[in-house]
């Protein structure tokens, strides 16, 4: 069960309500999603049955042959769909160098590093827009700055996530734990080499002052097994 007035979920209202709606009533993830928002269908793939995925094609080499995104029936996939209706230029920049790493090397038994730090930021990632003195907190994993001595400049901060996998996980089963890349530079001007070196700092997103009851209780912050030190503390 999702419940949908969540935080993490607000930036994706109103059109994670009306394709949930639709989708609940009968429709396919695919017309859900595209029903949802007509009016960016010229700016946005087109949502396929997953049955339209020739085999033996790249998932990520189909949609930038065809323009066309194959989506299951399972909320992992509507997540996904939601994060292209809503960030559409970011999905469009990860699946272009997507294909073309696909393109240049194949498929492989492996992804490389490239590929491994794009499916990351795909699964998983955020965009953090705040002041310096919390992204300062991020980069060096200082919690104590973070969330307890600098927790009022959070009214100026905004955390997007990205991350379709993370977003069905808070969705149907938050729990502390839960930890979203951030990404530490321009998503549509970063390139090949600078994806490949993973410019990732790890959040959990539970500790986000007002996405969680208790994490106004600064004891929240002291499991290290969550919020763990830099490693060059």
């Amino acid at each position: 069960m999702i419940i949908i007035d969540r935080p993490w979920l607000a930036p994706l209202q109103p059109l994670l309500g009306q394709a949930l709606a639709a989708w609940q009533a009968g429709a396919t993830v695919a017309q859900a999603l595209a029903g949802s928002a007509p009016d960016l269908q010229s700016v946005v793939p087109r949502f396929v049955t997953q049955t339209c995925l020739p085999a033996g094609e790249a998932y990520e080499a189909f949609i930038a042959r065809t323009d066309s995104v194959p989506t299951r029936d399972d909320l992992h996939d509507f997540f996904n769909g939601l994060v292209w209706l809503t960030q559409p230029a970011v999905k469009r920049r990860l699946n272009r160098l997507q294909a073309a790493e696909i393109a240049r090397a194949g498929v492989g038994a492996q992804r490389g590093a490239l590929r491994d730090a794009l499916t990351l930021f795909d699964e998983s990632g955020a965009l953090l827009d705040a002041p310096t003195v919390l992204l300062t907190a991020l980069r060096t994993r200082d919690w104590q700055a973070l969330f307890i001595t600098q927790r009022a400049r959070w009214v100026e901060a905004r955390l997007l996530i990205v991350g379709h996998a993370l977003l069905e996980k808070l969705a149907t089963a938050p729990r502390k734990p839960l930890t979203a890349h951030v990404l530490l530079a321009d998503p549509l001007a970063l390139d090949a080499a600078g994806w490949a070196a993973k410019p990732f700092a790890p959040l959990p997103v539970l500790g986000v002052p007002g996405w969680w009851p208790g994490n106004d209780d600064p004891t929240f912050y002291a499991d290290s097994a969550v919020f763990r030190p830099s490693r060059a503390n």
